[in-house]
């Protein structure tokens, strides 16, 4: 078994001369190669960050209106018109359907409020009664602590005051 052996030039084996900046492989569309500079600049017809498309209750009936009175080739030229798509014409008939007209209406978001009992209205008065009548009852008994001290200074005897058995 021979084998076969193959004359190579040393001239064969350098790679051709280059000019100045030129480089020995392709371009690449990376990043790692472009320069800072280039990096930096956004392309001005690609937006940072899509936003989601919001349709609004009257716009959603708008186009359904116009859908029912379309056949089925001016629906597709409807929905080509608006940027629609069949998917959204479904929903928002089964929207209409469900709610008529209530799911088409823009819905809060966040926690649902508590609702109210029947009897929070009243609960809310004797809360402010009890309040009003424990500032007088301080009151009293300030008046009633200076009467007292008044009796005191000037040497009047004061009978005892009876105390109920809930009284503390």
């Amino acid at each position: 078994m021979k084998k076969a052996q193959v004359k190579v030039e040393k001239s064969e084996l350098l790679a051709a001369p280059r000019s100045e900046g030129e480089r020995s492989e392709p371009e690449r569309s990376g990043a790692a190669n472009n320069s800072p500079a280039e990096a930096a600049t956004p392309d001005p017809e690609v937006s940072a960050r899509s936003l989601r498309r919001r349709f609004g209750a009257e716009y959603k009936l708008r186009i359904l209106n116009e859908a029912d009175s379309c056949d089925s080739g001016g629906v597709a030229a409807l929905l080509r018109r608006e940027g629609l798509y069949s998917s959204h014409l479904t929903a928002w008939r089964r929207q209409r359907e469900s709610g008529e007209i209530a799911g088409l209406q823009p819905r809060k978001r966040g926690k649902k409020p508590i609702p109210k009992s029947p009897l929070a209205g009243e609960v809310q008065r004797l809360t402010r009664e009890n309040q009003r009548l424990q500032n007088r009852l301080r009151q009293a008994e300030i008046i009633i602590d200076v009467q007292k001290k008044l009796c005191d200074v000037l040497g009047l005897t004061v009978p005892p005051i009876e105390q109920n058995e809930d009284d503390e």
